[in-house]
């Protein structure tokens, strides 16, 4: 089945160009050919087993990195003790809220999965609570929290602080130009969400706008449910342009004798997101 014929082109064998060779002259010597570990064929069958291999090898680390995840949120019952300052701290017993619920959700699956959200055992309690709450006096709202801590806590680039399991962020809830709400675009292409840009007024691309008075309702319902656990919260990371419409929204207005917020701005901006710091006592 092959026919001496001349080569269409040029082709390389070990580093020689040689100018004819035997081409196949039906299908299954096409296959043969193309498949046989020689020259250019050769070439392309090396590199698509390469990437097999490598395919194989990140699944695999893949697999392994989500069961060491899964294992540090079993929840054993243990209460969690943190050490140290938000940074240069560190978390025992980490805990993590569920993936969602029946009115909040993760920010994104990638950062669960890869153990993000991992909280001192009494934070985790007071946003659930929270959230609880939520459900009786705002039902219709919906939340979405953020990063929060490894599972053992320690440094957790790219933020500053969050490493012993007292710091927690939300993303701010939206409102589309109807009026639906909506959740942070979140993808690897813009950070997990925490690259959503929003103006001074609150004003994203594609007409959203932040629910100031979801927000305001959130952290008065987090402030309550933090104090029933005996905790509350000591501080609230929002961008200070963006305050005065969150101390203007109906709820808003009992927040500035509720909760401490920082005055000045953060080393980031902090307008797609919350940050809500426990006063917890650690080690």
């Amino acid at each position: 089945s092959l026919v001496p014929q001349r080569a269409s082109r040029p082709c390389r064998r070990h580093g020689r160009c040689i100018g004819t060779q035997l081409l196949p002259s039906d299908a299954k010597s096409i296959f043969r050919y193309a498949t046989a570990d020689r020259g250019l064929g050769g070439c392309y069958v090396r590199i698509a087993k390469l990437i097999g291999r490598l395919s194989v090898f990140v699944c695999v680390l893949a697999g392994l990195a989500a069961g060491v995840v899964a294992y540090f949120g079993i929840d054993d019952g243990k209460p969690s003790v943190c050490f140290g300052g938000v940074v240069g701290g560190h978390l025992a017993n980490g805990k993590r809220l569920p993936l969602s619920g029946p009115n909040f959700s993760a920010y994104h699956i990638a950062g669960y999965l890869t153990g993000r959200t991992f909280m001192h055992g009494l934070a985790r309690d007071a946003v659930v609570d929270a959230y609880k709450a939520l459900q009786q006096s705002a039902p219709e709202q919906r939340y979405v929290y953020a990063e929060a801590g490894w599972p053992f806590g320690g440094p957790f680039p790219p933020h500053r602080s969050h490493s012993n399991g007292t710091s927690v962020d939300f993303m701010v809830p939206l409102r589309s130009d109807r009026g639906a709400m909506v959740q942070v675009p979140a993808s690897v292409f813009n950070k997990l969400g925490y690259n959503a840009k929003f103006d001074d007024e609150g004003r994203g691309a594609n007409g959203l706008r932040i629910d100031f008075e979801a927000i305001a309702q959130h952290l008065l319902a987090l402030d309550k449910a933090a104090r029933g656990r005996g905790i509350k919260i000591n501080r609230v990371i929002f961008e200070p342009s963006l305050q005065r419409h969150l101390f203007a929204a109906a709820s808003g207005q009992a927040l500035p004798q509720r909760v401490t917020f920082m005055d000045r701005a953060a080393w980031v901006r902090h307008d797609q997101h919350y940050h809500v710091d426990f006063a917890i006592p650690c080690k």
